[in-house]
């Protein structure tokens, strides 16, 4: 079995305004989604133990670029752009809304997509949509309800509660957790969901090695 990966040692790989523009398709990639105000940056910082990997800002919708984000070699985090609450121009909106949709549907590598929505604000007709692209490309989903400090824990509990029911019209594989970067609710379980997702490349690696070994340990002919 493998170890549990350090995220702390995630590192910026490259900026891409479509998947033509990003590296080779291979290893296995995990998408991070969610609208521009759902607190994705900081999401990703928190996770990562590093406050500037991913960039925030107060003005929603900055990231208009894809991002990758390497974990190990072979094992990388993806920053899609922000949905819905950016203000900013309708082709512009349009331009990001097809850069997510190739990504989703045509990049092979991504094994399992995270989107991430207010508890507070949850499952809004963007939020399903890109569940219902993820089911459709048999994508394991883990919704995460961001700014979970916000409510008491008893009502906490009732809105996860409630939106994992309502995932369960969606017909596919989708855990949902609280999240909280300023408290750091429900970190341990989104890198526990990630380590599960990296694993077969993981695996696929140390079989490659171990291979690579026996080939150079060959006996000598006498």
């Amino acid at each position: 079995m493998n170890q549990p990966l350090n995220y702390r040692n995630t590192s910026f790989i490259t900026s891409a305004p479509d998947i033509r523009h990003l590296p080779q398709d291979a290893g296995v990639e995990i998408a991070f989604a969610g609208r521009s105000n759902a607190g994705k940056s900081s999401a990703l910082n928190r996770l990562t133990d590093q406050k500037g990997l991913a960039r925030t800002s107060k003005t929603p919708g900055r990231t208009q670029l894809i991002n990758m984000f390497e974990v190990i070699g072979g094992c990388n985090l993806i920053d899609l752009p922000g949905y819905g609450f950016a203000q900013v121009p309708l082709e512009l909106k349009l331009k990001w809304q097809k850069a997510l949709g190739e990504y989703l549907q045509r990049r092979e590598c991504l094994q399992g997509l995270v989107v991430l929505m207010d508890i507070r604000h949850p499952m809004k007709d963007l939020d399903q949509q890109m569940i219902n692209w993820a089911i459709e490309s048999s994508l394991p989903v883990l919704v995460l309800l961001t700014k979970a400090d916000k409510l008491k824990s008893g009502a906490r509990k009732a809105q996860v509660l409630k939106i994992r029911e309502m995932s369960k019209e969606f017909g596919g594989n989708v855990q949902v957790e609280a999240f909280s970067s300023l408290k750091g609710i429900g970190v341990d379980q989104v890198r526990r969901k990630l380590d599960e997702w990296y694993a077969p490349e993981l695996e696929r690696q140390r079989v490659l090695a171990a291979d690579d070994s026996d080939v150079f340990n060959l006996p000598s002919a006498e």
